[in-house]
């Protein structure tokens, strides 16, 4: 499902304004700094983060705050790590193409998860991640699902080769059936960490009971599973994700403002899962909550609370599913709905489009019409397309009950977040200047029906040669990945390390993400959120190899 959000100003300095005052490039305003540790520390991206890190606030309200990176972008921009999303305006310096924001659409085998077994009956009929996880583990080759087994009963685990068809194992955990935690819970993290050298920390979980904080437990196989710390406190409903950009664990907890945004979030990092568990009440900062822009239902008219929000490194960014609860209806289960957002530094969110990017149905008797929340990794990359798993409630009308709880599966292009899109009449985009130690351009673009080309600038905007418009090879394919090449030029070595822009040409077509690699592969060695088939780490180092698993 396509939606058009709108043209943008040209120049693109200008835009950044333009989008801030429509509301669009922010999500909270932080008020109040409080001085911490210093920081001197710059992203992989050129970012710098400033001196107060993360940045504190004692107050959160609906009201927007643009982004830092976006009204002061670095001068330079390197861009060796992943593929390089148009979800807003940091690489673009000017543009004539039409920005455009894309939604998911659900697999037609949705539920792929339905509660069969005798156990998955306690408390109400339930097989749905609740964050919970869904990775893809290269070591077995198999798709991994951690759920909820029985309403708040049990937390089980199945496996499948194809993403599709799910298989529930017989385990010893609790023998004759696939439950691997048979303790009354609420909401769990599970984290496939492929960067751990303990490979009896291959796996994590951050359970959220109702202890009033997080249960740390580890575990070699993901059925096995030994607590090893408690952490601060928090409220229920709290998870936890990696951000491998800086090395850091981060908390994402709930917390509750009676007297303002209602259910929101508190952040809190630490390179150290374990070290980072132990914060005190209050200590982690008020962070991001739902804002002026998502919209009241019409039948209730209360302001939207933000319920959650699970987070995973994807290419060169890091991607939220937001959890939005826009207010609780008498007759049915909280009417949830997932929005995503973005952002570059792992703190600061854009939610460009605040629609439901996954949503929950308005049809009585549809397997998502009581609920719809993210799982843990939030998405993995199969083949040409991103799968986000979901669980959905069905709710029971005319009472707040959940009802049967399954598995749903959405899908989404590679990179399909956002696109730049031309008409009839050809259209260009020029990036800011840009920094690389690779050799091969790739972009991810559908242009079946016209054409793209592109030429290399320096940073006075001129064309440099043989890299020209006239010598670039036109690009008439729909393909996630496809190179860009030249007559005259074998690769782009010769301008490895200088600052250049990409100025593309766009006739009948979208622009979904460009990247320079190493590899003639076309391998982005960008982070792969839950990983996919044919991936063999945490990052793109296969490219086309992937596509033949």
């Amino acid at each position: 499902m396509k939606r058009d959000l709108c043209r943008l100003v040209r120049p693109r300095a200008l835009a950044v304004v333009v989008l801030a005052a429509l509301g669009i490039v922010a999500v909270i305003a932080v008020e109040q700094p409080i001085r911490v540790t210093p920081s001197t520390e710059i992203l992989y991206n050129g970012i710098q983060l400033p001196a107060d890190w993360p940045p504190r606030s004692t107050n959160l309200t609906r009201e927007l705050m643009p982004l830092p990176y976006l009204a002061s972008p670095p001068q330079i921009i390197p861009i060796d790590i992943g593929r390089q999303l148009f979800v807003d305006d940091f690489l673009i310096a000017e543009t004539t193409l039409t920005q455009t924001y894309h939604a998911t659409e659900f697999h037609p085998a949705t539920p792929v998860l339905k509660p069969d077994k005798p156990w998955e009956q306690e408390g109400g009929p339930t097989a749905m991640p609740f964050s919970d996880g869904v990775w893809y583990d290269p070591a077995d080759r198999l798709f991994k699902l951690w759920y909820m087994a029985g309403y708040v009963r049990a937390t089980a685990y199945a496996t499948s080769k194809d993403g599709i068809h799910w298989d529930k194992p017989a385990l010893d955990v609790k023998p004759g059936t696939n439950i691997v935690l048979d303790d009354m819970r609420d909401s769990n993290v599970i984290w496939l960490d492929l960067e751990e050298k303990d490979p009896r920390r291959r796996y994590k979980l951050l359970a959220s009971a109702y202890k009033g904080g997080l249960g740390v437990r580890f575990s070699p196989d993901g059925i096995h599973w030994t607590e090893v710390a408690m952490s601060g406190p928090c409220g229920e409903r709290s998870s936890a994700f990696y951000n491998p950009f800086r090395k850091v664990w981060v908390y994402s907890l709930r917390e509750n403002l009676k007297e303002g945004v209602g259910r929101c979030r508190r952040y809190w990092e630490h390179p150290d899962l374990i070290a980072g568990a132990k914060w005190v009440a209050g200590q982690p900062t008020l962070w991001v909550g739902a804002d002026k822009l998502d919209p009241p239902r019409d039948d209730l008219k209360t302001p939207s609370q933000l319920y959650n929000l699970d987070c995973v490194a994807y290419e060169s960014l890091m991607i939220g599913l937001f959890d939005i609860w826009p207010g609780q209806p008498k007759d049915r289960p909280k009417p949830n709905y997932l929005c995503v957002g973005f952002s570059r530094d792992g703190f600061h969110w854009q939610r460009p489009d605040h629609r439901p990017f996954i949503p929950v149905s308005e049809k009585q008797g549809d397997w998502n019409w009581g609920n719809v929340q993210s799982a843990g990794g939030c998405c993995l990359v199969v083949g040409d397309q991103l799968w986000f798993y979901v669980s959905g409630r069905a709710g029971i009308p005319g009472s707040s009950a959940s009802g049967v709880c399954t598995t749903g599966l959405a899908t989404l292009r590679r990179d399909g977040f956002a696109s730049m899109d031309a008409g009839k009449k050809e259209a260009t985009l020029t990036t800011r200047p840009v920094q690389f130690r690779g050799e091969h351009l790739f972009v991810n673009a559908d242009a079946k029906a016209g054409e793209l080309r592109v030429e290399v600038l320096d940073r006075d905007g001129n064309v440099i040669k043989p890299f020209t418009r006239l010598n670039c090879l036109p690009l008439r394919a729909d393909k996630t990945l496809q190179a860009v090449k030249w007559e005259g030029a074998s690769s782009l070595s010769s301008l490895a390390g200088k600052p250049v822009k990409f100025r593309f040409h766009l006739r009948n077509g979208a622009l979904y993400a460009f990247w320079v690699s190493p590899d003639a592969n076309g391998a982005s060695h960008g982070y792969v959120a839950a990983g996919g088939p044919g991936f063999t780490n945490p990052t793109d180092t296969v490219g086309l190899a992937a596509r033949g698993r």
